[in-house]
C-alpha cells in the first residue's frame, strides 16, 4: 500500500501541476482567483491518495460518501489532461506554423481560450461519461460456433458477468438489477470471471448476497481477477461457495456438450504462493475430443490455451479501455481488449465488464451482461 500511494502521489502530483500550469498561470485570472484556484488544485491533488488509504480505513457508509466526489475528480481531471495536451499539440503546430506571437496580449487571450474550451470539454465528456457508466447495464448477445461441437449439438447459453468490482461506488441495489437480468435470460451457466469485488468480505457481505440467488442449469461458476487478490481471496472464496458458486482452480468439470476450465488470476501467484495460473493442471487428463470453455480472468492467457486446444476463452479484465483513449494502453499489455476474436484455431471473447474501476465513467466503451450462445460451426 505504502509503495501504490507513493506511486499515485508522484503522478498525481505531476499532472496536477500540469492543470495549474496551463489553467491558472498561464491564464492570469484576477489575484483572488488564481489564489482560491491554486488552493483547490493542490487540495485536490492531495486528497485522491490520501483518500485511497482513508477509504480502507473508514466504515463502508464512509468510504462510500469520499469515493465519490473523488472518484468523479480523478475522471475529470483524466479528461481535463487529455485536453490539454491535446490542445499543447494545436499550440505546438501553430507555433511551427506561424511563429510565437509576439504580443503578451495574443498569448494570453490563446491561453485564456484553449483554457475555457478544455474546461468545457472536460466538462461535457465528464457527464456523459458518467451517465454511461450509470446507466442500467445492458445484454450484449454473442453467437459463437465452434467446430469441436458434434453437428445437432443444442445450443447452450452462457452468461457471463464479469468485473463487477463491488465496493464504495457499486453495492448491493447494483448486483440485485444484475442477477434480475442474468436469471431473466434463464441460461445453462452463469460464467463470473473475476474482479468481483474491491473490499473485504466484512464490508461487502451484504452487497454481494444477492449473488446467492443466481440460477443456472447447469451451475454457476468463478474464477479469480487480480482484484480478489488484493480484497482477501482466502475468506473471498469461501463466501462464495457459501453462496452456492463454484470456484474453479486449475480445474475442469465436465458438463452436458463440453468441458468447463478455469485457472486462477495469471498474477495470483505473486500474491499469494499457493495460488497461481495452471492451465496445464485445469486440462491434465481431458478428452481431447471434447471441446474445452475456460474462464480466465486475463485475456493473455489465450497464447497458452490457443496452443493448448481450448475451443474458447471468455475472459475479462480490460473494462474495454473504460475511458478513451485507455483503449490503446490497454492493447499494451492484452492481446485483445474487447469483443470477439480468432486466435489460431481457438475463440476468445473479451467482455468490456459489468461494473467499472475507480472513476464511474465510460468514455467510448459500455458496460454489458454478456449472453453467449454455443452452436456447432
Amino acid at each position: 500500500m505504502l509503495v501504490f500511494v507513493l506511486v499515485v502521489s508522484v503522478i498525481v502530483g505531476g499532472v496536477h501541476f500540469y492543470l495549474w500550469a496551463r489553467l491558472v498561470r498561464d491564464t492570469q485570472p484576477p489575484q483572488a482567483w488564481k489564489v482560491a484556484a491554486t488552493a483547490a488544485c493542490v487540495a485536490l491533488g492531495l486528497a485522491l491518495p490520501i483518500s485511497f488509504v482513508l477509504m480502507r480505513r473508514l466504515p463502508s457508509t464512509g468510504a462510500s460518501v469520499l469515493a465519490w466526489p473523488v472518484y468523479i475528480w480523478m475522471g475529470v481531471m483524466f479528461l481535463l489532461f487529455l485536453l490539454l495536451a491535446a490542445s499543447d499539440i494545436v499550440r505546438l503546430a501553430l507555433r511551427l506554423l506561424q511563429g510565437a506571437p509576439a504580443d503578451p496580449e495574443r498569448r494570453l487571450l490563446l491561453a485564456r481560450a484553449l483554457g475555457g474550451g478544455v474546461g468545457a470539454g472536460a466538462a461535457l465528456l465528464g457527464g456523459w461519461a458518467l451517465q454511461r457508466a450509470l446507466a442500467a447495464v445492458e445484454v450484449a448477445n454473442v453467437t459463437v460456433h465452434l467446430p469441436q461441437l458434434p453437428a445437432g449439438t443444442k445450443p447452450t447459453t452462457i452468461v457471463q458477468l464479469t468485473d463487477l468490482h463491488v465496493g464504495p461506488t457499486i453495492g448491493r441495489r447494483f448486483i440485485e438489477h444484475v442477477v434480475r437480468k442474468t436469471n431473466e435470460l434463464a441460461p445453462d451457466i452463469i460464467a463470473i470471471t473475476g474482479d468481483l469485488v474491491d473490499g473485504s468480505v466484512e464490508r461487502l457481505r451484504d452487497a454481494v448476497a444477492p449473488l446467492g440467488d443466481l440460477r443456472a442449469k447447469q451451475g454457476v461458476f468463478f474464477v479469480t481477477g487480480n482484484h480478489e487478490y488484493f480484497s482477501g481471496v482466502g475468506p473471498w472464496l469461501a463466501e462464495l461457495q457459501r453462496l452456492g458458486i463454484r470456484v474453479l482452480r486449475n480445474e475442469r468439470v465436465p458438463l452436458a456438450s463440453f468441458d468447463l476450465a478455469g485457472v486462477d488470476d495469471w498474477t495470483a501467484s505473486r500474491f499469494t504462493p499457493d495460488h497461481g495460473h495452471d492451465l496445464n493442471k485445469a486440462l491434465a487428463g481431458r478428452d481431447p475430443a471434447r471441446p474445452v470453455v475456460l474462464l480466465a480472468h486475463q485475456p493473455k492467457a489465450i497464447l497458452e490455451a490457443s496452443a493448448q486446444g481450448v475451443a474458447l476463452q471468455l475472459s475479462g479484465h480490460t473494462h474495454g479501455g473504460q475511458i478513451w483513449p485507455f483503449t490503446f494502453l490497454v492493447k499494451l499489455a492484452q492481446p485483445y481488449v474487447a469483443g470477439l476474436h480468432r486466435h489460431g484455431d481457438t475463440h476468445i471473447y473479451v467482455s468490456p465488464g459489468t461494473g467499472y474501476w475507480g472513476p464511474p465513467m465510460r468514455l467510448g466503451t459500455r458496460a454489458e451482461i454478456t449472453h453467449i450462445t454455443l452452436l456447432p460451426a
